[in-house]
């Protein structure tokens, strides 16, 4: 594994944050990557990330779960153990729909938790190093890629932007 130092810098505020990604949009400077402890609002758009596409993986894992629901039962029900429980019918639609519900919920949460841990390549044994450990309790941070930014144009960029802190840290 190759090792790549990063060049970072820490806000107080994320309105400093968001001031500081429009400054570096506008000297065409590319972020390697934004670290906040919550979603900041309007973030988004000024990195140029789209729309997560998590929701439509969700939507098909409900289905199968519906269809697994559903056609499960009416199998189960009219050709492998049909029984009539006082007077209702072999394929009673209503009885299925309370299972189907929550099969449908739980083909959906299950799925989208393997498929969100897949994408962002976390799961058993991955270690994530971190730049700072107040990353994800009260700091906002802004990364460079130190290979493709010079150390002193970095610190110039987070001095400008009001960065309470500048450091770097080998990957």
């Amino acid at each position: 594994m190759a090792h790549k130092e990063v060049i970072y810098g820490l806000y107080d505020d994320e309105t400093d944050l968001l001031k500081a990604v429009k400054y570096a949009n506008k000297e065409h400077l590319d972020i390697m990557d934004v670290f906040s402890p919550f979603p900041v609002h309007g973030l988004d758009p000024l990195l140029g990330l789209e729309e997560s596409r998590l929701h439509i993986a969700g939507f098909v894992y409900g289905a199968i779960g519906t269809l697994t629901a559903f056609l499960g039962m009416t199998w189960i029900f009219t050709k492998d153990w049909p029984i009539i429980f006082g007077g209702k019918p072999y394929w009673s639609v209503p009885a299925f729909i309370p299972i189907t519900f929550e099969t449908t919920v739980l083909f959906a949460s299950i799925g989208m938790v393997v498929s969100f841990y897949t994408v962002c390549g976390m799961g058993p044994g991955v270690s994530n190093p971190t730049l700072d450990d107040r990353i994800t309790d009260d700091k906002f941070c802004i990364a460079f890629d130190g290979s493709h930014m010079s150390s002193s144009n970095a610190e110039a960029f987070f001095k400008a932007t009001g960065a309470s802190e500048v450091s770097s840290k080998v990957l």
